[in-house]
Order: structure tokens, then sequence, then C-alpha cells
């Protein structure tokens, strides 16, 4: 309901038609079949338009539904150490986050001590750090390892762009979705007993 005395009203084609009263411009657009939108409602008068609303909403809901598609959220992975962690490991932990900043997520690295072991913290400390090292050409620390009760975290951001999640490939030529028999193929064998 638009409810100002005045509008500036363009038309269907995009034509400005002027400064005109609210209830002339209802009746000249219900004359040519379109709704009066009012698109600008912040301006001095406000800007409304002749269209086909629910053309207007359904493209508008097609529109953001593309944008989405298009973009990806920046997940947050954790990756969990304990202090005492073997090298072969502590490499597949290393190699995991990698392909966790490749693909734009931010990484939490946290080090989880168990019982004394929290008396020793700087070990877990180098261990964060190290681990920085040597992924520091896929990321870099965005929080520096800090204590918090019983474990140790820092967080990673990544230095390369989200990937978009590809579409679904569609099937190659000859091939049939869900193992159907393909025309002119030999037909199983009969079970027999």
């Amino acid at each position: 309901m638009i409810r100002v005395p005045q509008l500036r009203v363009v038309d269907e084609e995009g034509a400005q038609l002027g400064v005109i009263p609210t209830h002339q411009a209802l009746l000249l657009a219900q004359e040519r079949g379109y709704d009066l939108v009012e698109v600008a409602p912040m301006a001095m008068p406000p800007v409304a338009k002749f269209l086909d609303y629910g053309q207007f909403k359904y493209e508008q809901a097609r529109r953001e539904k593309e944008a989405r598609r298009h973009q990806r959220s920046v997940d947050f992975k954790e990756i969990r150490l304990k202090p005492k962690i073997g090298k072969g490991d502590f490499d597949t932990k290393v190699r995991r986050a990698i392909e966790f900043l490749e693909e734009g997520d931010r990484v939490k690295v946290t080090v989880q001590f168990r019982g004394r072991e929290v008396s020793h913290a700087y070990i877990g400390r180098d261990l964060l750090l190290r681990f920085a090292d040597l992924i520091k050409d896929h990321g870099a620390v965005d929080r520096q390892p800090i204590l918090e009760g019983k474990s140790m975290s820092m967080t990673l951001a990544s230095s390369h762009k989200p990937k978009v999640a590809a579409p679904a490939a569609a099937p190659a030529p000859g091939t049939h979705p869900e193992g159907a028999a393909q025309p002119g193929a030999a037909a199983p064998p009969p079970a027999g007993g």
C-alpha cells in the first residue's frame, strides 16, 4: 500500500512520466494492466514503476537463488593434536590442514593436554609454531597460540580464494545412470538353479 500523496512514476518501458498523484498513478497502471510498485521509497518524491509484480518477485527470487549457488561459505575446520604426536601423524595433520586451506576454509589447530602435560605448555606452543611454519605457503596465523584450560589453540586463515562448488557432472555419452541397461547390450544370463 502506497501512502504518499505523489510519486515519480516510471512506465513499463522505463520512460519517466513525471510526478503524478498516487491515485492517478494507480488508475494509469490498472489501465495498462500492470501493478504500481514502489522501487525507491526513500527518494523525494518516492519512485514507483509499472510492472507485473508476480513476474518481478519470480525474477528476484531466481537472481537470489543463482547468487547463492555461486557463493561458498567459508567453513571452520578443526585439527586436534597431542603433545606426544608422532612425526608421521603430525605430517598427516599438516597435509590435511593444507587441503582445508586450499579449499578456502579457516583452520583451528588445537593441542590437547592430559593430566600434568599442561605444566609443559611450551611443548604445545612449539608444536603449533612448527605447524604454522609448515603451512605458511597456504595460510597465515590469524590468532596466535593461546592456552585455554587444558588445550592450546591457534587459528589459521587461508591465503586461497574459496572454491565454488562445481555443479554435478553429466554422465558420459553412451552411459546410463544407476546401472540401467544400455540399448543393444547383451542381457545378463538368467539365474539358473
